[in-house]
């Protein structure tokens, strides 16, 4: 769907599908491979859907015992 103008009720559920998967835990890009658009574009989704996001880098561990 890359380069196409998403509108209407095909934007509210691909919206609604971005914003279910980045909940699910997966990344900004993986999200945007599995929903076909680009990773600008599915940013733009999730904030839209009021998703806070998280920041770069996951979860890191600062014990190394």
């Amino acid at each position: 769907m890359s380069g196409k103008h998403l509108t209407g009720e095909t934007r509210v559920r691909t919206r609604a599908r971005a914003a279910e998967l980045y909940v699910q835990g997966c990344t900004i890009a993986s999200t945007a491979r599995q929903i076909g658009f680009s990773y600008g574009t599915t940013r733009t989704l999730l904030i839209e859907a009021g998703v806070r996001l998280r920041k770069p880098g996951g979860l890191r561990s600062t014990s190394f015992r």
